[in-house]
C-alpha cells in the first residue's frame, strides 16, 4: 500500500541526489550522457555504503495524498477538474462536458506539443497546419481556438497578430479543455470552448527523473526535480528543464528548444498557501513550408529560402498561485502572472511549377506583453436539503504588442530541383509598424446549489468591457474601440444514481472582432455565442473509468463577412450541431484505453451575400475518432521488470480548405505506437513512433498560394528515464 502510495505520487527516495549533483553542473551536451552515466554512480553509493560501517538513516514518514483538482493523476482517468466551475468540482457534477489529458496519458505517447496532447481528445481538431509548427494550432467544436482560447492555470495566453508562443507540455501535469462557451467564468472568447494547461506545482515529498530522448536528427534531454526545503515542508521547490536540439521532417527545417521552469511553494499552514511559478522558453524553429497542390514533388521539399526562413521566438514569464481558507466556509483565491515574448519571423512562400512566377517574402518582428490577474472569493454553506457553493470574482488582462511587418517578392524555384538564392534574391520592399493595445476587465457571479446530494443546479453571470487600441502608426489609420457584453449560463445536473450523472446546460459567449474596424459597415459588435447542450456522465463503481456523451447545439453571430471589395458586414451567422463520445479506462493495473469520437454538423447559414450559405466552414470536418490502448505484461520482480505495448490510431474527416468549398482535402488515418521496458524499479527504456506506417497526407491548402501543408511523417524516438 505505501509503495502504491509513492508510485500515485511520483515519489522517490533521495539516494541518487548525491551522484546527480556533478551531472547538474555539466554542460547539456554532456547532460545526453548524464541519464546512462546516474546507473553506475548509483550502484557504486550503494556498494560503498554495504563495504563500511551500518548508516544510520532518518525516519522517512510517506503520507497519501488524495487526487487534486489539478492534478497530478496517478492513472490516465482523472476525476476533479479546477477549469469547468473554477471550483474544485468532480467531472461528474459539472454540467458541461470537460475532457483531461492526464500528466500520465503524456508520458505514455510522449508528447512534444499541445497537438499530439490533445490529439485523442472528442471535440478537439488539431494539426490543420500539418507541418507548420510555430503556434499550438487547436478547433474546438469547429471554432479557432489558437491565440484566444488557450489558457495556463486559469489565466489566457492571448496574441495578436503573429507574435505568439507555444505551450511546453513538459512543464505541465495535465490539460483541461472545457467545451462550448465559456465567457461566464472567463471572459472574451471563441464560443467552442478552451484548453487550460496546469503547470507543474511544487510537492512536499522528495521526487525526480532525469531522461535522455534519441531519435533521426533527434536530441532531446530533460530534467525534473523537486521536493521540501526544510523539516516541516512549509517550504517546497520544483526545477523542470529541458533542451532538444532536433530536425523536422522537411529539409532545411528545425525545431530546437530550451526550457527551465523553478517554482516554489511557501505553505505555513493548513490554511494558506503561495505558489511562485517562473518559465524561460526559448525556440528556434522553421516558418512552415508547403508545396504546389498536385505538383507531385517530395513532401520533404523546401520551397522556402533556409538563409532566410525562421520562426524564433523568446518567452518569460512569472506569475503565482495564492489561496487561504478562512474555516468558515469562505475561501480567497488569486492568480496572477506576467508574460513578456519576443518573435522573429521570417518566410518566403507560394512557390509554384512556373519558376519565372517569383514567390512572396515576409518579415515580422513582434512583441508582446501580457499581464493577468484573477480574484476569487468562494463561500460554502448548508441550509437542511440544500448545499450551496457561491464565486464572486474579478479579473484584469492587459494586452500590449508592436510588430515590424515587411512585405514583398523573392525571385522563383526550380521546384523539381531546387537551388536556393539567399537572403540576396529577396526583396522586402514595404514596411509598417502596427501597435495593439487591449486592457480587459470582467466581474463575475455564480451560484451552484445542491439538493439531496442529486439535484446541482449552476447559475451564472458576468459583466466584461473592454478597450482596444489599434494603430498603424506609418500611415495613420487606427481605431480606439469600447466593447462591453453581459453573459449568462445555468445548468442542472441530475445525479440519477452514484455513477450516472445526466445534465444539461445553456451558455453565451462573446468574442470582440479584432478585424480591421475601418472597413465595417455600421456599428461594430462584439460576435456572439449561443450554446444549448445536453448530455450524460457514467463513471462505474468497480472501475477507474469515465465515459462522457455530449449533444449540442452551438451559434455564432455578428461574424464579418466581405460584403464588397472594400467593406465587411457583421451579417455573418455559423452553426454547430455536435455529438462527442468519450471514454478513458483504466480497467486494470495492466490495462489503459481511451476513446473518442466527435460529429460535427457545421454550416454558414448567412454570409451577407449569399455565396457560402449552406456551405461548411473551412477546416471543420464532419467525423473525428480516435482510439489508444496500451497493456502491461507484469515483470516477475526479479530480472524481468514490466513489458507495455501501446497502440493508437485518429482518424480526421474530409475538410474544406475554404468557405466556398471548392477545394476539398480528404480525410486521413494515421497510427501511433509505444513500447516501454521497465529496466529497473528506477529506471525504463522507451520507444514511441507517431504515424508509425508513414502515412502521406494533406493537412489543408492555402487558397491564397495554391499550396498544400502536408501532415508530418513518421518519427520514431526512443527515450532512457531515471527517477528517483
Amino acid at each position: 500500500m505505501v509503495r502504491q502510495k509513492q508510485v500515485a505520487e511520483g515519489g522517490r527516495d533521495g539516494s541518487v541526489e548525491r551522484a546527480l549533483s556533478g551531472t547538474r553542473k555539466r554542460t547539456l551536451m554532456f547532460l545526453l550522457c548524464g541519464t546512462a552515466l546516474v546507473l553506475p554512480a548509483h550502484s557504486f553509493a550503494q556498494d560503498a555504503a554495504a563495504a563500511g560501517d551500518t548508516i544510520q538513516l532518518d525516519t522517512v514518514e510517506v503520507q497519501g495524498r488524495g487526487e487534486s483538482a489539478v492534478g497530478p493523476d496517478a492513472t490516465i482517468v482523472a476525476r476533479s477538474t479546477s477549469t469547468g466551475s473554477k471550483t474544485d468540482t468532480p467531472l461528474q457534477d459539472l454540467s458541461s462536458a470537460v475532457s483531461v489529458v492526464t500528466e500520465k496519458e503524456m508520458q505514455t505517447r510522449a508528447v512534444n506539443d499541445t497537438q499530439e496532447a490533445l490529439s485523442y481528445t472528442a471535440g478537439v481538431s488539431t494539426d490543420e497546419y500539418g507541418s507548420d509548427d510555430r503556434y499550438d494550432w487547436v478547433r474546438i467544436r469547429g471554432f479557432y481556438e489558437t491565440g484566444i482560447g488557450i489558457y495556463r492555470d486559469g489565466l489566457p495566453r492571448r496574441s495578436n497578430g503573429y507574435t505568439e508562443g507555444k505551450i511546453e507540455p513538459y512543464g505541465l501535469q495535465r490539460y483541461e479543455i472545457l467545451k462550448g462557451s465559456t465567457s461566464t467564468l472567463f471572459g472574451l472568447n471563441a464560443p467552442g470552448g478552451l484548453v487550460n494547461a496546469i503547470t507543474k506545482r511544487p510537492r512536499s515529498e522528495k521526487f525526480g527523473e532525469v531522461y535522455t530522448t534519441l531519435g533521426d536528427g533527434h536530441v532531446e534531454t530533460g530534467t525534473d526535480f523537486g521536493g521540501p526545503l526544510d523539516a516541516d515542508a512549509k517550504w517546497s521547490y520544483r526545477m523542470t528543464a529541458k533542451w532538444q536540439d532536433a530536425d523536422r521532417n522537411a529539409d532545411h527545417t528545425q525545431d530546437d528548444h530550451f526550457y527551465v521552469a523553478p517554482a516554489v511553494t511557501w505553505r505555513p499552514n493548513d490554511t494558506t498557501s503561495l505558489t511562485v511559478l517562473g518559465d524561460y522558453n526559448k525556440r528556434k524553429s522553421d516558418s512552415g513550408h508547403a508545396i504546389p497542390l498536385g505538383s507531385g514533388i517530395d513532401p520533404d521539399a523546401f520551397l522556402g529560402e533556409p538563409d532566410f526562413d525562421k520562426f524564433n521566438s523568446t518567452e518569460k514569464s512569472i506569475g503565482y498561485l495564492f489561496e487561504h481558507d478562512f474555516e468558515n466556509g469562505l475561501k480567497f483565491r488569486q492568480n496572477a502572472r506576467y508574460t513578456d515574448l519576443e518573435v522573429s519571423l521570417e518566410s518566403v512562400y507560394g512557390a509554384s511549377a512556373d519558376e519565372a512566377a517569383g514567390r512572396y517574402a515576409y518579415a515580422v518582428d513582434g512583441h508582446t506583453r501580457q499581464f493577468s490577474i484573477d480574484s476569487q472569493l468562494e463561500y460554502s454553506a448548508s441550509f437542511g436539503r440544500f448545499d450551496s457553493r457561491t464565486l464572486l470574482g474579478t479579473d484584469y488582462t492587459h494586452l500590449k504588442t508592436h510588430e515590424f511587418r515587411q512585405y514583398g517578392t523573392a525571385a522563383g524555384i526550380d521546384i523539381y530541383n531546387p537551388v536556393y538564392c539567399g537572403r540576396s534574391c529577396v526583396d522586402l520592399t514595404t514596411g509598417s509598424n502596427w501597435d495593439n493595445k487591449q486592457d480587459a476587465n470582467g466581474v463575475y457571479l455564480q451560484e451552484e446549489l445542491t439538493l439531496d446530494k442529486r439535484w446541482i443546479l449552476t447559475l451564472g453571470g458576468r459583466f466584461d468591457w473592454i478597450h482596444t487600441e489599434t494603430d498603424f502608426s506609418d500611415t495613420g489609420i487606427g481605431y480606439d474601440a469600447n466593447d462591453d457584453a453581459f453573459t449568462k449560463r445555468i445548468g442542472l445536473t441530475y445525479k440519477a444514481f452514484d455513477n450516472l450523472s445526466l445534465y444539461g446546460n445553456y451558455s453565451e459567449s462573446f468574442q470582440p472582432i479584432d478585424a480591421d474596424r475601418t472597413s465595417l459597415v455600421g456599428k461594430p459588435e462584439p460576435q456572439e455565442g449561443k450554446q444549448y447542450e445536453i448530455g450524460a456522465k457514467f463513471r462505474p463503481g468497480d472501475l477507474n473509468a469515465l465515459f462522457t456523451v455530449a449533444l449540442f447545439d452551438l451559434t455564432q453571430t455578428n461574424v464579418p463577412y466581405n460584403v464588397s471589395v472594400t467593406e465587411q458586414s457583421q451579417v455573418g451567422e455559423i452553426n454547430v450541431k455536435g455529438l462527442e463520445l468519450e471514454g478513458k479506462f483504466g480497467l486494470t493495473d495492466r490495462i489503459n484505453l481511451t476513446a473518442a469520437y466527435s460529429y460535427l454538423d457545421a454550416e454558414i447559414v448567412h454570409d451577407g451575400v449569399g455565396t457560402t450559405e449552406g456551405n461548411r466552414p473551412q477546416l471543420v470536418p464532419k467525423h473525428m475518432a480516435s482510439l489508444w490502448t496500451d497493456y502491461t505484461i507484469p515483470g516477475d520482480g526479479g530480472r524481468r521488470g514490466d513489458l507495455t505495448f501501446g497502440i493508437g490510431a485518429r482518424y480526421v474527416g474530409n475538410t474544406f480548405s475554404d468557405n466556398e468549398n471548392t477545394v476539398k482535402v480528404d480525410g486521413h488515418t494515421v497510427v501511433d505506437a509505444a513500447l516501454c521496458y521497465q529496466v529497473t524499479k528506477k529506471a525504463s527504456l522507451a520507444v514511441n513512433a507517431t504515424n508509425l506506417f508513414d502515412k502521406e497526407y494533406i493537412s489543408s491548402v492555402d487558397t491564397y498560394s495554391n499550396n498544400a501543408y502536408y501532415g508530418d511523417r513518421r518519427t520514431v524516438k526512443a527515450t532512457f528515464k531515471y527517477t528517483w
